[in-house]
């Protein structure tokens, strides 16, 4: 139960980061869209931040001033709710006799043994969940070790939307994002446990890097930090960012249809707002006026 609850913060928390438009001048991670007098704003989050990270980059706050509602990738999870932590040990872990030994080559599965010592655990605790968990619990690992996990930009504006009685929306159901993370790496397990365990190298320091790009808007820098990586494993980049990317742009679309006094604060993990076919430029090339604040 205990390496449950540590899945359920993982998979909403760490899922849209991966392990991760281009300005040339960096400003903040918040982007304006319009549409004639209408407009939202679009702002890419990082899902696990030290408190040191906190205040916020103003244009957060300015951005959540000015909207009447906000939209997240989906639900953040609640603890409490025993039937979701059931459902989500059934989704994330093995259960037709299947294992990370039987999936994995001999040689992947070494590594991966040593890896985990390392971080003073013993893959025997991990060895019946889906690649996708385990990724996820070894990246919250690492920001354990690395003393950078704390409250995430998701958590901090859910909490704060909730107590200013702000409205909720979701682009995605709890049910899609946990199979999304059961499904990663199906078929191809040994190449996506290596290509994560090469990123796991030196998570401290890329880490850090991301973060003060974030901050900063560096669109260029974040780019190369989150996606250049996972283009070792385009499968997992489609599945996990150009699929979805796609998916999210009807409902994007959308806000600005009805009321045009309702004005959505869209959060969504900032590899999914850099790179090829990223949300900002599928909306730009939709005839949408994109503005990084």
């Amino acid at each position: 139960m205990k390496n449950l609850k540590v899945i359920l913060v993982v998979v909403f928390t760490l899922l849209s980061n991966s392990f991760f438009v281009g300005a040339v001048l960096a400003k903040s991670s918040v982007w304006k869209i319009s549409k004639g007098n209408d407009f939202i704003y679009i702002a890419g989050t990082v899902h696990i931040l030290p408190p040191s990270a906190f205040p916020l980059p103003k244009e957060f706050n300015q951005a959540y001033k000015a909207t009447t509602s906000l939209v997240f990738e989906t639900k953040l999870p609640d603890e409490s709710d025993m039937n979701a932590q059931v459902q989500m040990m059934q989704a994330m872990m093995y259960n037709n006799g299947q294992s990370l030994k039987s999936v994995l080559s001999k040689r992947t599965y070494q590594q991966l043994q040593g890896y985990i010592a390392t971080l003073g655990a013993d893959l025997a605790m991990f060895e019946l969940f889906k690649p996708g968990a385990l990724v996820s619990m070894l990246a919250m690992l690492e920001a354990q070790k690395a003393q950078l996990s704390g409250e995430g930009v998701d958590v901090y504006f859910n909490k704060k939307a909730l107590a200013d009685n702000k409205a909720i929306a979701y682009l995605e159901s709890v049910e899609f994002q946990m199979n999304m993370l059961a499904s990663m790496g199906e078929g191809h397990e040994d190449k996506f446990i290596k290509s994560n365990l090469k990123q796991m190298k030196d998570f401290k320091t890329m880490f850090v890097k991301l973060i003060d790009a974030w901050r900063r808007g560096d669109t260029a820098k974040l780019e190369k930090l989150a996606i250049e990586p996972m283009k070792e494993d385009p499968r997992t980049l489609k599945t996990l960012l150009t699929d979805r990317n796609r998916n999210w742009l009807p409902h994007i679309e959308r806000m600005f249809t009805g009321n045009s006094r309702d004005k959505e604060f869209v959060l969504v993990g900032i590899a999914h707002l850099v790179g090829k076919d990223n949300v900002l430029a599928l909306l730009t090339r939709k005839g949408y006026r994109v503005e990084q604040l």
